[in-house]
């Protein structure tokens, strides 16, 4: 395996490991369980179940404060991911774009916002927004 294949499978295991600890991980685990269980043929049911056994041991472990679980995580995920794009090259456009998406979240929605007003405001209108243009009232 060249260089590049075997760096591109530690960038994902490496941001697999971020993601399991992560909010982000409903929409993140879908993705990898289509990437990895695609090339397994119909075992996408039992890459979802050791996904989420390696999420919860590697929750388990943090909360237990073991911190070699992260690097074994990672080493496992790694291994799992160059067997991957040993035996099929083209995944490796795949797993970039896999990448990406786990890069920003696995989405493209923004954060919370909450709103207070307060003050002395009775019967009239509050606006707000990040961008008001050509705003006609009344």
């Amino acid at each position: 395996m060249d260089a590049e294949l075997a760096a591109l499978a530690g960038a994902g295991a490496t941001a697999l490991v971020q993601a399991m600890a992560g909010d982000g991980w409903a929409a993140a685990r879908g993705r990898v369980v289509a990437f990895l269980g695609r090339r397994r043929g119909a075992e996408e049911g039992r890459v979802g179940g050791e996904l989420d056994e390696s999420r919860d041991e590697l929750l388990a472990a943090r909360d237990a404060g073991d911190t070699e679980a992260e690097a074994d995580a990672r080493a496992e995920w790694r291994n799992r991911m160059r067997r991957v794009l040993r035996a099929d090259p083209e995944a490796a456009a795949e797993l970039r774009l896999l990448l990406d998406e786990l890069g920003r979240g696995g989405d493209d929605r923004g954060g919370t916002v909450h709103n207070t007003i307060s003050g002395g405001v009775q019967r009239g209108n509050v606006i707000q927004a990040h961008t008001v243009g050509d705003v006609h009232l009344g």
